[in-house]
């Protein structure tokens, strides 16, 4: 059923019916009940996210973290406001990350703030100038929606440029399979092991990569991405046993494609968490877009969400690879709640409502447009990101799109 858009002020009861099918919902506020429908939410949450977050020259700057830009920062601008129609956001967005963090061979650096002479720039001395692989896809991703939607060829092209750059720059083949890696420097580096993030696979984006760029077999990557995240959750990896959830990082062999954990950093852990959060989404996408049964079956492994949920009533920010809170992190974060809520759309539809009424439309303040709470720059976007994927309003906007050959766009 499709939703009403409703946006009246009427006297009456509390009435919540924002479930899954359901037309609109209410707040009570005094004596009235404000009543409005999502796609109404997510407009007044992204006008919201662009005064906060978005300066006048296209920059996505996080407060939280010294007013630093991510690449990453960039897409998710990129890919709300092709989604919500927002050309001039856009085009502003695109227009700053290209002139600001894109590099010679058209990946894009990841880390632009303050430098210690006071001028801005790529903080190189923090490894800025390496690539993050999730931002290059969706940085792709949101500009063949571009050109669906606004059939300019320059974004296209810009598209192609960036997805052959991707194949060439993070992509490494292991005994004739492909494999995404999480930067740049997997594929140069001499270490027999490459770091991987299987939260930046993306199977939905690759196989729209394959109508573009016929050069790379894509599809295979798709293939793989499945493979990996089903071995990563099914692994032990440093514990004793698994709760059967994606690891935030691994790494893999380049000769055996063997995986193990990745212990770089403190932030590189097994954990299900800040970054293992995005998987149950960007798998419940492309089960919507394409319907592939490795979306259920993998999603289906993640149940450790579901039991949680029936012993608490909510999740915690973060598991171990165990299934235990990990340290420090015995608290919600919205985030979570927006990652995750694909997995129970499609694997427990009985408690998808519950979730999404208690965890995400709850975060909505009707009275004021925006959030009722404080949130990070990382929690306003999977927040976002889940409330629009719960009402079905993230559509594959290049789905019906003819043709994606640069030639032929150029017509």
């Amino acid at each position: 059923m499709k939703r009403s858009r409703v946006a009246n002020c009427l006297l009456g009861a509390v009435m919540i019916a924002g479930v899954a099918g359901g037309g609109y919902f209410s707040v009570h506020q005094g004596s009235k009940a404000l009543v409005f429908s999502p796609p109404q939410m997510l407009s007044a949450l992204w006008n919201s996210y662009k005064k906060v977050y978005v300066a006048s020259d296209g920059r996505t700057i996080d407060p939280g973290h010294n007013n630093t830009t991510t690449s990453e920062g960039q897409s998710y601008t990129m890919m709300r406001a092709v989604w919500m129609g927002d050309k001039e956001t856009f085009d502003t967005s695109w227009g700053w990350t290209h002139r600001a963090l894109e590099r010679p061979d058209h990946v894009f650096a990841w880390l632009y703030g303050k430098q210690g002479d006071g001028t801005y720039g790529i903080l190189a001395d923090q490894g800025g100038m390496t690539s993050a692989s999730d931002a290059d896809v969706d940085i792709a991703l949101s500009l063949v929606f571009a050109y669906a939607r606004w059939q300019d060829p320059a974004y296209l092209e810009s598209a192609s440029t960036t997805i052959a750059a991707i194949w060439n720059a993070e992509v490494i083949t292991i005994q004739g399979t492909p494999y995404l890696t999480a930067d740049s420097l997997e594929k140069t580096s001499t270490s027999p092991w490459a770091a991987v993030n299987p939260s930046y696979l993306n199977p939905a984006a690759f196989r729209i990569f394959a109508r573009i760029d016929t050069a790379h077999p894509w599809l295979e990557l798709v293939d793989s991405s499945y493979d990996l995240i089903a071995r990563a959750s099914d692994s032990t990896l440093d514990k004793k046993k698994s709760a059967d959830l994606p690891p935030d990082w691994i790494r893999i062999h380049k000769q055996t494609g063997a995986i193990e954990p990745l212990h770089d950093t403190p932030e590189t852990t097994t954990d299900f968490g800040y970054n293992a959060l995005r998987l149950p989404w960007r798998l419940t996408l492309d089960w919507q877009w394409f319907h592939d049964s490795h979306d259920q079956a993998i999603l289906k492994r993640f149940s450790f969400l579901s039991e949680e949920w029936n012993k608490n009533s909510f999740l915690y920010a973060t598991y171990a690879h165990d299934g235990s809170t990990a340290t420090g992190t015995a608290h919600e974060s919205p985030a979570m709640y927006g990652g995750t809520i694909g997995y129970f759309m499609t694997v427990d539809p009985s408690l998808a409502p519950v979730v999404y009424t208690t965890k995400l439309e709850s975060l909505f303040s009707p009275d004021n447009n925006t959030w009722n709470t404080d949130m990070s720059y990382y929690g306003d976007n999977w927040a976002w990101f889940g409330i629009a994927l719960y009402n079905d309003l993230l559509p594959n906007i290049a789905a019906s799109l003819p043709r994606l050959s640069l030639d032929q766009a150029s017509l």
